[in-house]
């Protein structure tokens, strides 16, 4: 992307992040603040974001503005935006982080659970880039958008019904961005994280399962296990944003897995229904006498 490139690449630029009181999102904005960025952060968390703010001004960083607010309000994201566009430039990079999970069947997954996936995981993402993306394209400086998808925005996770809807759209959108938007001279990178150690990974929702359940304990800690930590996907956002690479990943195994899906098609749907029928064993708890 114009203007990212050498050295730190990120001092003085106007940063927009979204989910900056936890996880990703938290680690990120450290991360931009420890590099000179000048941030401006929203959460619907407003504790958490007040933390976030102070660690960042710690550091030595710029936080002109923040925010706490729900990015499913197209309004609340809106008058956000209006009001930074008044008072500064546009932005150089936003970063869509905030998001939800929720695991399930087609048969336990509530209405509200379809709802929630889509509206915070895709129509946030939404939101903020129809209100932030077109004043940087208008100020003709370049810059990077930066979606944070998902492994269940690659490959088909059993369960993740729900929560992959939001994130295969989140990379089609993403993917279609970054054509229309290269003439621009604005970079687009979608993340696909698999597990990270972040209060998401320890609170997922999982439809008609009851997570204190000592079986279901066992399999949920040992998918834990395997987590990254934020602080190694900030590292991994902020390098692929230098790179201006498209796809982010954060282990090697996820790349692994979707090289697998693309090349090997027949070999991948065997597998997967393989792990589907272990995924559904190992979350059904077993029956009280």
């Amino acid at each position: 992307m114009a203007g990212v490139s050498g050295g730190s690449g990120f001092a003085g630029k106007r940063c927009l992040l979204t989910g900056a009181a936890s996880g990703i999102g938290r680690a990120t904005a450290l991360k931009l603040a420890a590099e000179g960025a000048e941030l401006y952060l929203t959460d619907r968390d407003a504790e958490g974001l007040e933390t976030t703010v102070a660690d960042a001004l710690a550091l030595g960083a710029k936080v002109p503005e923040h925010r706490a607010f729900d990015i499913t309000d197209y309004d609340a994201v809106a008058a956000f935006a209006a009001d930074i566009h008044d008072r500064h430039p546009a932005m150089d990079i936003v970063m869509n982080i905030a998001g939800v999970s929720a695991w399930g069947t087609v048969s336990t997954l509530t209405h509200q659970h379809w709802k929630s996936m889509v509206d915070i995981n895709l129509m946030g993402p939404i939101h903020v880039i129809e209100s932030f993306v077109p004043p940087m394209v208008a100020a003709r400086n370049g810059g990077h958008l930066v979606n944070v998808s998902s492994a269940a925005g690659l490959v088909a996770l059993p369960w993740h019904a729900a929560y992959s809807a939001s994130k295969y759209g989140l990379r089609g959108l993403s993917e279609v961005l970054r054509f229309d938007l290269a003439r621009h001279r604005i970079g687009v990178s979608v993340v696909v994280p698999g597990a990270v150690k972040t209060p998401l990974v320890q609170s997922v929702q999982i439809a008609g399962v009851d997570r204190e359940d000592p079986q279901v304990q066992r399999w949920t800690n040992r998918f834990s296990g395997h987590a990254v930590s934020p602080e190694h996907v900030a590292d991994r956002i902020l390098r692929g944003v230098r790179r201006n690479r498209y796809l982010i990943y954060t282990s090697p195994d996820i790349r692994a897995l979707y090289l697998f899906k693309r090349t090997m098609w027949w070999p991948y749907s065997v597998a997967m229904r393989q792990v589907n029928v272990l995924f559904t064993r190992a979350l059904r708890p077993a029956k009280s006498n």
